[in-house]
C-alpha cells in the first residue's frame, strides 16, 4: 500500500501507476529503488512474479533503534512492500487495493545484514487476498514472517487510490 502510494503521479490512476511500475520493474527499464519510500529506507525490488515479489536491504546502523539493533518498523516496511507488490501483479486493470491487516513476528536480532524480503500470494479471491513474507538474511536464517490481508477495490472505491 505505502508502495502504491508513493509511486502515484497526479496524471495517472493508482491503477495506471502500479502496472507501469510492474511492467518497468518486470523490463527491467526502472530503478528499483526509484519510489520516495524506497529512497528513504534504502531498499530495492529485485524480483517481481505473478502473485510473488522479492524486497532487499542492506541493513546497517543508520536503520538502528534506541537499543542499536534493527528497528522492527523497518522490517515492516520491507515485508509491506514486498506482499503489496506481489499482492499489486495479481490486480486486473480496473483494480487497486489497500491492505487492512498486517502482522509480523520477529525471530532474531539484527545489527548489519542483507535481508531479503520474499513476498507470495497466498490466496486470492474476487475481493480478499491473503499475503506471506518471509525475511532472511545472508546465511538464510529466518529473521521474521509476516502476512497481511489485502481487499481489492474496484469502481468508486478504487479511485483516487
Amino acid at each position: 500500500m505505502v508502495l502504491l502510494h508513493a509511486i502515484r503521479s497526479a496524471e495517472l490512476t493508482s491503477h495506471e501507476c502500479s502496472r507501469n511500475f510492474l511492467a518497468s520493474q518486470l523490463q527491467g527499464t526502472r530503478k528499483t529503488n526509484d519510489v520516495p519510500i524506497a529512497r528513504l529506507i534504502g531498499f530495492e525490488t529485485k524480483d517481481i512474479a505473478d502473485g510473488r515479489a522479492t524486497v532487499v536491504l542492506a541493513a546497517g546502523p543508520q536503520h538502528a533503534n534506541p537499543m542499536g539493533t534493527l528497528h522492527g518498523g523497518i522490517l515492516c516496511d520491507i515485508a509491506d512492500a514486498a506482499m503489496g507488490i506481489a499482492f499489486a501483479s495479481t490486480l486486473a486493470p480496473d483494480e487497486s487495493f489497500t491492505t487492512v491487516e498486517l502482522k509480523i513476528n520477529f525471530f532474531r536480532p539484527v545489527w548489519q545484514a542483507q535481508l531479503k524480503a520474499e513476498g507470495a500470494v497466498v490466496r486470492r479471491g474476487h475481493t480478499i487476498g491473503y499475503v506471506e513474507c518471509t525475511i532472511t538474511d545472508e546465511e538464510n536464517r529466518l529473521v521474521a514472517k509476516a502476512a497481511s490481508t489485502c481487499i481489492a477495490l474496484r469502481g468508486p472505491k478504487a479511485s483516487g487510490r
